[in-house]
């Protein structure tokens, strides 16, 4: 018989800590001397490990966890491994998997080293857990020198990948961020985060949002023109691959005519470098969205050959986790619902990166364009979804 510990009326999490190392030791004794969480058990794969106690806390076996979890009543399993690869923690993860029990995990060794975290801040396991490699690191040398005191627009900005791009971009010191955007909704929440950032971490960087739809050639040359824009990040996209399906007009006029207009007024106003997010769905595209990214491309190619003095480049990425347009947040919802979670085909493979990745991808590209170039991520292994 357990009996269960409550504290202001709400039960104890009982936990295992997985990784019984300097980490799993030092968040046990954080964790037995606080009020929220009851230790039970620490699990390691090291078999010169397995038996022996740490804090009182007895070590076991990976393979003793079913049983344990339903012998010991515990509801939560913390990872405790700092410096485990990306592809072991998904192996780990997959492991956990049908336990049913929620997992946490502990900051990353560099935010620990760093200060920018604490051994006691846990967090859920996101999708970036699920990756199956490493992130790709930006070069240094590269990230941010054609962004640094230039004025910079971001198209989409209100979107996953546009919003992103504006934190990075607002971080390497740009003289001006002009945000533009269709949704009022969207620009009001990305301008409020941007500005609390910029405060918070004292960035001296004039934010500038602005309501207004890349089809519209004469609004963007005029605040092309007005802001004095030098470099373009032209993320406004509909990327939704049904979506697009049943709406080709819509699709070819937002990924097609919207990019030819904002290239054609950066060619008018003399900015120096244009970037295009691209997908990997534009090689030999099988469906709509894909066709009319692949024309965009070659409108920017076109443009290249015409008007050398703008540098075009694009960037494509596959499946970007958690984004608007990937597969990821659809199949968080089914399983928040308890599932099923349907794909496309049993084989299918896909290939995925974290949005950070995808935007410092975006922003490096800038930095290397010559003109007419197509960058693309070494996204890995891909996973079959």
């Amino acid at each position: 018989v357990f009996l269960h510990p409550v504290t202001n009326g709400k039960p104890v999490a009982r936990v295992a800590i997985y990784g019984a190392g300097d980490a799993g030791a030092r968040v046990s004794s954080v964790l037995l001397g606080g009020p929220d969480f009851e230790p039970v058990a620490f699990i390691d794969d090291k078999r010169s490990l397995q038996g022996s106690n740490i804090n009182g806390i007895r070590v076991y076996g990976s393979d003793c966890l079913p049983e344990l979890v339903r012998r010991r009543k515990i509801d939560r399993i913390l990872l405790a491994m700092p410096t485990a690869s990306r592809r072991r923690r998904r192996e780990i993860l997959t492991q956990l998997e049908p336990l049913g029990v929620r997992v946490q995990s502990l900051p990353n060794l560099s935010d620990l080293i760093s200060g920018k975290a604490q051994i006691n801040e846990l967090r859920d396991v996101d999708v970036g857990d699920l990756l199956g490699r490493d992130p790709v690191p930006p070069n240094p040398k590269l990230f941010g020198s054609g962004i640094r005191g230039k004025c910079v627009l971001v198209t989409g900005a209100g979107g996953s990948i546009g919003s992103e791009l504006c934190r990075q971009i607002l971080r390497l010191s740009p003289s001006r961020l002009v945000l533009f955007e269709m949704s009022e909704l969207a620009l009001y929440r990305i301008q409020r985060e941007l500005e609390e950032l910029a405060a918070h971490e004292k960035l001296s960087v004039e934010v500038v949002p602005l309501l207004g739809n890349a089809h519209h050639r004469h609004r963007v040359r005029e605040v092309l023109s007005t802001f004095g824009v030098q470099t373009i990040y032209h993320a406004a996209a509909y990327k939704h691959v049904p979506i697009v399906e049943h709406n080709v007009v819509e699709g070819v006029h937002n990924n097609v005519i919207s990019t030819w207009y904002t290239a054609e007024a950066a060619i008018e106003t003399g900015i120096e470098t244009f970037v295009l997010v691209s997908t990997d769905k534009a090689v030999n595209p099988a469906n709509v969205m894909g066709a009319t990214k692949r024309l965009a491309e070659l409108v920017l190619q076109a443009l290249q050959e015409r008007s050398p003095q703008t540098r075009f480049c694009m960037v494509r990425f596959g499946n970007v986790l958690a984004s608007s347009g990937s597969v990821v947040p659809l199949f968080q919802e089914q399983i928040r619902r308890g599932g099923p979670v349907t794909v496309t085909h049993r084989d299918v493979i896909r290939y995925f990166m974290t949005i950070p990745e995808a935007a410092q991808l975006v922003i490096q590209a800038g930095s290397m364009a010559q003109g007419g170039d197509v960058f693309v991520l070494d996204m890995g292994r891909p996973a079959r979804t």
